[in-house]
Protein backbone atom coordinates (compact mmCIF):
# COMPACT_ATOMS: atom_id res chain seq x y z
CA UNK A 1 0.00 0.00 0.00
CA UNK A 2 1.46 3.26 -0.76
CA UNK A 3 -0.20 6.79 0.24
CA UNK A 4 -0.35 10.53 -1.31
CA UNK A 5 0.05 13.13 0.72
CA UNK A 6 -1.34 16.84 0.59
CA UNK A 7 -1.67 19.46 3.50
CA UNK A 8 -4.38 21.79 4.13
CA UNK A 9 -3.95 25.84 4.26
CA UNK A 10 -4.64 25.89 8.12
CA UNK A 11 -5.62 23.35 10.70
CA UNK A 12 -8.03 23.69 13.73
CA UNK A 13 -8.66 20.52 15.28
CA UNK A 14 -9.31 18.50 18.26
CA UNK A 15 -7.58 14.76 17.91
CA UNK A 16 -7.65 12.44 20.97
CA UNK A 17 -4.62 10.70 20.93
CA UNK A 18 -4.33 7.00 21.84
CA UNK A 19 -3.62 5.89 25.34
CA UNK A 20 0.16 5.77 26.11
CA UNK A 21 1.36 2.17 24.97
CA UNK A 22 4.51 2.78 27.61
CA UNK A 23 1.84 2.97 30.86
CA UNK A 24 -0.55 0.42 29.30
CA UNK A 25 2.07 -2.32 28.84
CA UNK A 26 3.44 -1.91 32.65
CA UNK A 27 0.31 -1.97 34.00
CA UNK A 28 -0.57 -5.04 32.23
CA UNK A 29 2.29 -6.73 33.33
CA UNK A 30 2.10 -5.17 37.14
CA UNK A 31 -1.63 -5.94 37.19
CA UNK A 32 -1.34 -9.73 36.23
CA UNK A 33 1.61 -10.09 38.85
CA UNK A 34 -1.35 -8.45 40.59
CA UNK A 35 -3.47 -11.55 39.91
CA UNK A 36 -6.54 -9.19 39.63
CA UNK A 37 -9.58 -11.04 38.93
CA UNK A 38 -12.07 -7.92 37.25
CA UNK A 39 -13.86 -8.99 34.07
CA UNK A 40 -12.82 -6.02 31.23
CA UNK A 41 -16.08 -4.45 29.56
CA UNK A 42 -15.56 -6.83 26.25
CA UNK A 43 -15.51 -10.14 28.02
CA UNK A 44 -17.85 -12.11 30.04
CA UNK A 45 -17.73 -13.48 33.42
CA UNK A 46 -17.49 -17.53 32.19
CA UNK A 47 -13.60 -16.20 30.37
CA UNK A 48 -10.77 -17.75 31.73
CA UNK A 49 -7.60 -16.33 32.80
CA UNK A 50 -9.30 -12.86 33.28
CA UNK A 51 -7.04 -10.15 34.69
CA UNK A 52 -7.73 -6.53 35.66
CA UNK A 53 -7.36 -4.56 32.62
CA UNK A 54 -6.81 -0.80 33.49
CA UNK A 55 -9.34 1.90 32.02
CA UNK A 56 -8.19 3.95 28.62
CA UNK A 57 -5.44 0.92 27.65
CA UNK A 58 -3.95 1.65 24.38
CA UNK A 59 -5.43 0.16 21.39
CA UNK A 60 -2.32 -0.56 19.52
CA UNK A 61 -0.62 -3.61 17.93
CA UNK A 62 2.01 -3.72 20.62
CA UNK A 63 -0.71 -3.57 23.45
CA UNK A 64 -3.27 -5.93 21.82
CA UNK A 65 -0.21 -8.74 21.91
CA UNK A 66 0.32 -8.06 25.54
CA UNK A 67 -3.29 -8.17 26.05
CA UNK A 68 -4.00 -11.30 24.61
CA UNK A 69 -1.01 -13.58 25.67
CA UNK A 70 -1.59 -12.11 29.16
CA UNK A 71 -5.53 -13.37 28.81
CA UNK A 72 -4.56 -16.88 27.22
CA UNK A 73 -1.15 -17.72 28.33
CA UNK A 74 -0.61 -19.79 25.42
CA UNK A 75 2.39 -22.50 25.04
CA UNK A 76 4.15 -20.48 21.89
CA UNK A 77 3.65 -16.86 22.69
CA UNK A 78 4.01 -14.69 19.49
CA UNK A 79 4.66 -10.88 20.14
CA UNK A 80 5.46 -10.46 17.11
CA UNK A 81 6.98 -7.05 15.97
CA UNK A 82 6.38 -5.79 19.76
CA UNK A 83 9.90 -4.77 21.19
CA UNK A 84 8.30 -3.76 24.33
CA UNK A 85 6.46 -6.61 24.79
CA UNK A 86 9.37 -9.19 23.95
CA UNK A 87 11.12 -7.54 26.99
CA UNK A 88 8.33 -7.55 29.85
CA UNK A 89 7.12 -11.08 28.43
CA UNK A 90 10.14 -12.67 29.15
CA UNK A 91 10.81 -11.71 32.74
CA UNK A 92 7.07 -11.96 33.36
CA UNK A 93 7.58 -16.14 31.93
CA UNK A 94 10.50 -16.21 34.25
CA UNK A 95 8.34 -15.96 37.56
CA UNK A 96 5.14 -17.70 36.01
CA UNK A 97 4.79 -21.30 36.83
CA UNK A 98 4.68 -22.76 33.62
CA UNK A 99 7.06 -23.07 30.50
CA UNK A 100 6.52 -21.33 27.38
CA UNK A 101 8.37 -20.32 24.08
CA UNK A 102 8.26 -16.60 23.30
CA UNK A 103 8.84 -15.76 19.59
CA UNK A 104 8.03 -12.75 17.55
CA UNK A 105 8.94 -11.54 13.61
CA UNK A 106 11.87 -11.87 11.34
CA UNK A 107 12.92 -8.69 12.48
CA UNK A 108 12.38 -9.55 16.11
CA UNK A 109 14.77 -12.63 15.83
CA UNK A 110 17.36 -9.90 14.53
CA UNK A 111 16.72 -7.84 17.94
CA UNK A 112 19.45 -8.91 20.94
CA UNK A 113 18.11 -9.90 23.99
CA UNK A 114 21.47 -12.05 25.93
CA UNK A 115 21.27 -8.48 28.40
CA UNK A 116 18.35 -9.15 29.69
CA UNK A 117 18.46 -13.11 29.84
CA UNK A 118 21.91 -13.14 31.46
CA UNK A 119 20.51 -10.71 33.82
CA UNK A 120 17.25 -13.29 34.75
CA UNK A 121 19.96 -16.15 34.68
CA UNK A 122 21.91 -14.74 38.00
CA UNK A 123 18.83 -14.13 39.54
CA UNK A 124 17.96 -18.29 38.71
CA UNK A 125 15.44 -18.28 35.45
CA UNK A 126 15.60 -20.95 33.55
CA UNK A 127 15.93 -19.15 29.95
CA UNK A 128 17.19 -20.99 26.78
CA UNK A 129 17.66 -19.88 23.58
CA UNK A 130 15.36 -22.02 21.14
CA UNK A 131 17.17 -20.94 18.17
CA UNK A 132 20.82 -18.25 18.14
CA UNK A 133 22.47 -17.55 20.76
CA UNK A 134 21.60 -14.52 22.19
CA UNK A 135 18.19 -14.06 20.38
CA UNK A 136 14.51 -14.82 20.33
CA UNK A 137 12.75 -17.38 20.03
CA UNK A 138 12.98 -18.44 23.94
CA UNK A 139 12.18 -21.27 26.04
CA UNK A 140 11.18 -20.18 29.63
CA UNK A 141 10.55 -22.28 32.67
CA UNK A 142 9.20 -20.04 35.29
CA UNK A 143 9.59 -20.13 38.84
CA UNK A 144 9.63 -18.48 41.97
CA UNK A 145 13.29 -16.56 41.89
CA UNK A 146 15.45 -16.06 45.15
CA UNK A 147 16.56 -12.28 44.28
CA UNK A 148 18.77 -10.43 45.65
CA UNK A 149 21.80 -7.74 44.49
CA UNK A 150 22.22 -7.37 40.60
CA UNK A 151 24.17 -5.57 38.58
CA UNK A 152 23.48 -4.30 34.88
CA UNK A 153 24.88 -2.02 32.59
CA UNK A 154 22.89 1.19 32.10
CA UNK A 155 23.85 2.20 28.93
CA UNK A 156 21.09 -0.40 27.21
CA UNK A 157 17.59 -0.16 26.51
CA UNK A 158 15.80 1.20 29.84
CA UNK A 159 13.32 -2.17 29.04
CA UNK A 160 15.64 -4.36 30.29
CA UNK A 161 15.70 -2.12 33.56
CA UNK A 162 12.05 -2.34 33.30
CA UNK A 163 11.43 -5.74 33.09
CA UNK A 164 13.45 -6.47 35.92
CA UNK A 165 12.32 -3.92 38.19
CA UNK A 166 8.97 -5.42 37.77
CA UNK A 167 8.98 -8.75 38.83
CA UNK A 168 11.08 -7.63 41.72
CA UNK A 169 7.81 -7.57 44.01
CA UNK A 170 7.55 -11.26 43.76
CA UNK A 171 10.48 -12.39 44.07
CA UNK A 172 11.91 -13.84 47.45
CA UNK A 173 14.37 -11.32 48.69
CA UNK A 174 12.77 -8.60 46.28
CA UNK A 175 15.92 -7.07 44.12
CA UNK A 176 18.38 -4.63 44.71
CA UNK A 177 19.65 -3.08 40.85
CA UNK A 178 22.80 -1.30 40.64
CA UNK A 179 22.93 0.13 36.84
CA UNK A 180 26.55 0.69 36.31
CA UNK A 181 27.94 3.83 34.11
CA UNK A 182 25.71 6.32 32.16
CA UNK A 183 21.86 5.65 32.46
CA UNK A 184 20.11 5.92 29.29
CA UNK A 185 16.39 6.86 29.24
CA UNK A 186 15.94 7.86 33.18
CA UNK A 187 12.43 8.96 32.57
CA UNK A 188 11.13 5.53 31.30
CA UNK A 189 12.91 3.96 34.39
CA UNK A 190 11.04 6.67 36.77
CA UNK A 191 7.76 5.69 35.07
CA UNK A 192 8.11 2.12 35.54
CA UNK A 193 8.66 3.25 39.55
CA UNK A 194 5.95 5.22 39.84
CA UNK A 195 3.45 2.75 38.25
CA UNK A 196 4.73 0.30 40.60
CA UNK A 197 3.79 1.94 43.67
CA UNK A 198 0.46 2.80 42.33
CA UNK A 199 -0.28 -1.41 42.35
CA UNK A 200 1.40 -1.11 46.10
CA UNK A 201 5.40 -1.94 45.57
CA UNK A 202 7.46 -0.81 48.19
CA UNK A 203 10.58 0.42 45.44
CA UNK A 204 13.08 3.71 45.58
CA UNK A 205 15.90 4.71 44.49
CA UNK A 206 18.84 4.20 47.00
CA UNK A 207 21.28 6.64 44.90
CA UNK A 208 21.88 7.75 41.85
CA UNK A 209 22.25 4.32 40.50
CA UNK A 210 20.64 1.67 42.24
CA UNK A 211 17.39 0.86 42.91
CA UNK A 212 15.40 -0.85 45.64
CA UNK A 213 12.51 -3.28 45.33
CA UNK A 214 11.25 -4.81 48.33
CA UNK A 215 9.32 -8.41 48.68
CA UNK A 216 6.10 -6.69 48.86
CA UNK A 217 3.39 -8.09 46.69
CA UNK A 218 1.63 -6.00 44.35
CA UNK A 219 -2.27 -5.44 44.97
CA UNK A 220 -4.82 -5.19 42.41
CA UNK A 221 -5.93 -1.65 42.07
CA UNK A 222 -8.51 0.60 39.61
CA UNK A 223 -5.69 2.37 37.10
CA UNK A 224 -6.54 4.68 34.41
CA UNK A 225 -3.69 4.79 31.52
CA UNK A 226 -3.11 8.72 30.58
CA UNK A 227 -2.74 9.97 26.44
CA UNK A 228 0.61 9.55 24.99
CA UNK A 229 2.70 12.26 24.93
CA UNK A 230 4.95 10.43 21.93
CA UNK A 231 1.82 10.47 19.49
CA UNK A 232 1.59 14.41 20.20
CA UNK A 233 4.79 14.61 18.44
CA UNK A 234 3.43 14.79 15.49
CA UNK A 235 1.30 17.27 16.07
CA UNK A 236 3.74 19.47 17.25
CA UNK A 237 5.85 19.40 13.90
CA UNK A 238 2.54 19.98 12.21
CA UNK A 239 2.19 23.11 13.86
CA UNK A 240 5.78 24.43 13.82
CA UNK A 241 6.34 23.26 10.04
CA UNK A 242 2.96 24.78 8.83
CA UNK A 243 4.06 28.34 10.82
CA UNK A 244 7.16 27.36 8.79
CA UNK A 245 5.26 27.64 5.32
CA UNK A 246 4.05 30.87 6.25
CA UNK A 247 0.23 29.23 7.29
CA UNK A 248 0.31 28.21 10.95
CA UNK A 249 -0.41 31.93 12.37
CA UNK A 250 -3.71 30.99 13.34
CA UNK A 251 -3.65 27.36 13.56
CA UNK A 252 -4.53 25.49 16.97
CA UNK A 253 -4.51 21.66 17.68
CA UNK A 254 -6.51 20.75 20.72
CA UNK A 255 -5.18 17.17 22.41
CA UNK A 256 -7.05 16.26 25.71
CA UNK A 257 -5.69 13.68 28.28
CA UNK A 258 -2.60 15.06 28.06
CA UNK A 259 -1.34 15.70 31.70
CA UNK A 260 1.25 18.48 32.77
CA UNK A 261 3.88 16.72 34.86
CA UNK A 262 3.82 13.18 33.25
CA UNK A 263 6.42 10.95 34.58
CA UNK A 264 6.24 10.12 30.57
CA UNK A 265 10.19 10.24 29.73
CA UNK A 266 8.57 11.99 26.18
CA UNK A 267 6.65 14.68 27.50
CA UNK A 268 9.60 16.61 27.15
CA UNK A 269 8.02 17.05 23.48
CA UNK A 270 6.30 20.34 24.96
CA UNK A 271 10.46 21.83 25.74
CA UNK A 272 11.78 20.44 22.71
CA UNK A 273 9.25 22.36 20.17
CA UNK A 274 9.16 25.67 22.73
CA UNK A 275 12.35 25.97 20.54
CA UNK A 276 10.58 25.03 17.43
CA UNK A 277 8.34 27.50 17.31
CA UNK A 278 5.09 26.13 18.99
CA UNK A 279 3.86 26.91 22.31
CA UNK A 280 2.06 24.41 24.39
CA UNK A 281 -0.94 25.64 27.09
CA UNK A 282 -2.84 23.90 29.40
CA UNK A 283 -6.12 24.17 29.58
CA UNK A 284 -7.29 26.22 32.80
CA UNK A 285 -10.83 27.37 32.31
CA UNK A 286 -13.77 26.40 30.53
CA UNK A 287 -14.73 24.69 28.07
CA UNK A 288 -11.90 23.08 27.95
CA UNK A 289 -11.68 20.37 30.54
CA UNK A 290 -8.05 19.82 32.20
CA UNK A 291 -5.19 18.15 31.14
CA UNK A 292 -5.78 19.60 27.71
CA UNK A 293 -3.49 20.90 25.96
CA UNK A 294 -3.44 23.74 22.79
CA UNK A 295 -1.00 23.56 20.17
CA UNK A 296 -0.22 26.87 18.37
CA UNK A 297 2.81 28.82 16.72
CA UNK A 298 5.16 31.48 18.42
CA UNK A 299 8.28 32.94 16.17
CA UNK A 300 11.18 31.95 17.63
CA UNK A 301 14.57 32.05 15.60
CA UNK A 302 16.94 29.14 16.22
CA UNK A 303 20.41 29.21 13.80
CA UNK A 304 21.44 26.01 15.81
CA UNK A 305 19.81 23.24 17.75
CA UNK A 306 22.17 21.21 19.49
CA UNK A 307 20.45 18.32 21.97
CA UNK A 308 20.96 15.08 23.83
CA UNK A 309 18.30 12.55 23.43
CA UNK A 310 19.63 10.27 25.61
CA UNK A 311 16.28 9.91 27.62
CA UNK A 312 14.28 10.77 24.79
CA UNK A 313 15.37 8.59 22.06
CA UNK A 314 11.48 7.42 20.94
CA UNK A 315 11.33 11.73 19.83
CA UNK A 316 14.50 11.65 17.53
CA UNK A 317 12.82 10.77 14.27
CA UNK A 318 10.15 13.66 14.49
CA UNK A 319 12.57 16.38 15.59
CA UNK A 320 15.02 15.48 12.97
CA UNK A 321 12.72 15.67 10.03
CA UNK A 322 11.19 19.18 11.73
CA UNK A 323 14.33 20.76 12.32
CA UNK A 324 15.98 19.97 9.18
CA UNK A 325 12.82 20.75 6.87
CA UNK A 326 12.68 24.17 9.17
CA UNK A 327 16.65 24.68 8.17
CA UNK A 328 18.13 24.49 11.13
CA UNK A 329 21.77 22.85 11.53
CA UNK A 330 21.36 20.47 14.31
CA UNK A 331 23.96 18.38 16.06
CA UNK A 332 21.58 15.04 18.19
CA UNK A 333 23.36 12.81 20.60
CA UNK A 334 22.57 9.83 22.60
CA UNK A 335 21.01 8.20 19.70
CA UNK A 336 22.94 4.70 20.47
CA UNK A 337 19.65 2.84 20.91
CA UNK A 338 18.23 3.88 17.60
CA UNK A 339 20.80 1.21 15.80
CA UNK A 340 18.47 -1.83 17.57
CA UNK A 341 14.58 -0.77 17.45
CA UNK A 342 12.20 -1.96 15.08
CA UNK A 343 14.84 -0.88 11.99
CA UNK A 344 18.24 0.96 11.98
CA UNK A 345 16.64 4.12 12.47
CA UNK A 346 19.61 6.18 11.84
CA UNK A 347 20.54 3.89 8.65
CA UNK A 348 16.96 4.58 8.06
CA UNK A 349 16.58 8.79 8.57
CA UNK A 350 20.14 9.64 6.40
CA UNK A 351 18.52 7.37 3.85
CA UNK A 352 14.93 9.02 3.69
CA UNK A 353 16.43 12.48 4.55
CA UNK A 354 18.57 12.42 1.41
CA UNK A 355 15.56 11.93 -0.66
CA UNK A 356 14.26 15.17 0.22
CA UNK A 357 17.67 16.50 -0.61
CA UNK A 358 19.48 16.51 3.67
CA UNK A 359 22.29 14.59 3.84
CA UNK A 360 22.62 13.82 7.71
CA UNK A 361 25.87 12.74 9.24
CA UNK A 362 26.24 9.76 11.94
CA UNK A 363 30.22 9.66 11.47
CA UNK A 364 29.98 9.84 15.60
CA UNK A 365 28.66 7.05 17.36
CA UNK A 366 24.92 7.78 19.07
CA UNK A 367 25.11 10.99 16.90
CA UNK A 368 23.55 12.41 13.73
CA UNK A 369 23.89 16.13 12.72
CA UNK A 370 23.31 18.58 9.74
CA UNK A 371 25.21 20.78 8.65
CA UNK A 372 22.30 23.10 7.03
CA UNK A 373 22.75 22.31 3.40
CA UNK A 374 20.42 21.41 1.12
CA UNK A 375 19.88 19.34 -2.24
CA UNK A 376 17.06 20.52 -4.46
CA UNK A 377 15.36 17.43 -5.52
CA UNK A 378 13.92 16.95 -8.81
CA UNK A 379 11.28 14.15 -8.21
CA UNK A 380 8.21 13.97 -5.68
CA UNK A 381 9.84 11.26 -2.77
CA UNK A 382 8.73 8.52 -1.70
CA UNK A 383 9.08 7.40 1.63
CA UNK A 384 9.72 4.22 2.64
CA UNK A 385 8.98 3.05 6.62
CA UNK A 386 11.07 -0.15 7.47
CA UNK A 387 8.19 -1.63 9.04
CA UNK A 388 8.61 1.36 11.43
CA UNK A 389 5.52 3.18 12.72
CA UNK A 390 7.58 6.28 13.64
CA UNK A 391 9.25 6.22 10.22
CA UNK A 392 6.11 6.56 8.50
CA UNK A 393 4.55 9.34 11.15
CA UNK A 394 7.87 11.28 11.23
CA UNK A 395 7.73 11.98 7.63
CA UNK A 396 4.05 12.12 7.66
CA UNK A 397 3.62 16.27 7.94
CA UNK A 398 6.84 16.66 5.66
CA UNK A 399 4.22 16.89 3.06
CA UNK A 400 3.47 20.42 4.39
CA UNK A 401 6.84 21.44 2.62
CA UNK A 402 6.84 18.52 -0.39
CA UNK A 403 2.86 18.33 -1.64
CA UNK A 404 2.36 14.95 -2.99
CA UNK A 405 4.60 13.37 -0.62
CA UNK A 406 4.61 9.38 -0.41
CA UNK A 407 4.23 7.27 1.71
CA UNK A 408 5.02 3.16 1.90
CA UNK A 409 3.38 0.88 4.18
CA UNK A 410 1.74 3.49 5.92
CA UNK A 411 -0.19 0.20 7.72
CA UNK A 412 2.67 0.18 10.28
CA UNK A 413 1.12 3.38 12.27
CA UNK A 414 -1.02 0.52 13.95
CA UNK A 415 1.56 -0.66 16.36
CA UNK A 416 1.22 2.41 18.46
CA UNK A 417 -1.52 4.36 16.93
CA UNK A 418 -3.55 2.92 14.82
CA UNK A 419 -6.06 5.83 13.94
CA UNK A 420 -2.77 8.14 12.90
CA UNK A 421 -4.27 8.84 9.29
CA UNK A 422 -8.18 9.08 9.91
CA UNK A 423 -6.38 11.73 12.79
CA UNK A 424 -4.96 13.29 9.28
CA UNK A 425 -7.80 13.47 7.35
CA UNK A 426 -10.29 15.31 10.60
CA UNK A 427 -7.59 18.06 10.62
CA UNK A 428 -7.69 18.47 6.59
CA UNK A 429 -5.44 16.65 5.20
CA UNK A 430 -5.70 14.49 1.52
CA UNK A 431 -4.97 11.09 2.01
CA UNK A 432 -5.21 9.62 -1.33
CA UNK A 433 -4.84 5.56 -1.95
Amino acid sequence: MQYTLYAPERVNTNIDLPASKSISNRALVINALAHGSHVPASSTADDDNIIIHPENLSLCDDTDVMVAALKNMPYVINIKAAGTAMRFMTALLSVTQKEHILTGTERMMQRPISVLVDALRQLGAEIDYANREGYPPLRIRGKQLEGGRLDIDGNVSSQYTSALLMIGPVMKKGLTLHLKGNIISRPYIDLTICTMREFGADIDWLDGSTIEVKPKPYRSVPFTIENDWSASSYWYEIVALLAKKGKGDEDTVVLPGLMDGSRQGDSAIRYIFSMLGVKTDFAEKAPLKPNTVTLSAHHRGLPRFDFDFINQPDLAQTVVVTTALLGIPFRFMGLQTLRIKETDRIAALKTEMAKLGYDLDDSEEGVLSWDGTHREITETPVIDTYEDHRMAMAFAPACIMFPGLKINNPEVVSKSYPNFWDDLRKAGFTIEN
